[in-house]
């Protein structure tokens, strides 16, 4: 949950050694380099706004797919023509403290994924620490297999989306797996009976459809 990719040129490179001093995983790019396919690998994208046509591929491409957020960076003068969209989410202005963006990543990562800047997920009793692959349950600790841990993670960072059987088959098992539907409700139930008691419900079962983690428990 925290590599983050930057395209521009020029004094971005000061603001990926900050997101690095920070802890997060930087890869710094020029416009027109990155692999439209390998942008769903990066979980926030920051973007030097530019009137090329590379960069509006860019951006109109994770508008229309699976792509993270977009944080814009701009310079003070173009503020003023800048339309925030659903690519588009927030926006940093050349010249401001590189601490500013650090602060906004963690914010796009915690409305989007409830991961906040030490890499856990916290809900109710339960904490998921992605960096250590540690799940917690009221302080004590949750002994999960590596798939169990892959379809909580996954579940917990797209919290309150419902997923079908096969989709998760394909998320988290991936699309060379030849096991059916029943592989996913096994590891629900193993999942439940772990972490789950009768006070604490963060999986819930969609009838018919799937499911889906619950934030907020």
């Amino acid at each position: 949950m925290r590599n983050i990719l930057i395209v521009g040129t020029g004094t971005v490179d000061a603001l990926g050694r900050a997101l690095t001093d920070d802890g997060f995983q930087v890869t710094v790019q020029g416009p027109g380099q990155p692999d439209h396919e390998d942008l769903a690998s990066f979980n926030v994208l920051i973007v030097q706004l530019a009137e090329d046509a590379a960069t509006k591929q860019l951006i109109d491409g994770a508008a229309s797919s699976e792509s993270p957020p977009i944080i814009a960076l701009l310079d003070a003068a173009d503020l003023d023509q800048l339309k925030l969209t659903d690519a588009i989410t927030d926006f940093f202005v050349f010249g401001s403290d590189p601490r500013e963006l650090t602060t906004r990543v963690r914010q796009i990562l915690w409305n989007r994924h409830q991961v906040d800047a030490k890499n856990l997920i916290t809900c109710g009793h339960l904490v998921i620490d992605l960096s250590n692959y540690t799940v917690n349950v009221a302080g004590d600790t949750v002994d999960l297999t590596y798939k169990e841990f892959e379809l909580l993670r996954f579940l917990a960072t797209n919290p309150n989306r419902v997923f079908g059987r096969d989709e998760l088959l394909n998320k988290v098992w991936g699309y060379d797996f030849y096991g059916g539907a029943r592989t996913v409700d096994v590891h629900i139930r193993r999942l439940r009976a772990k972490i789950e008691t009768k006070h604490d419900t963060f999986i819930e079962t969609v009838r018919n459809v799937g499911y889906r983690f619950r934030a907020g428990t």
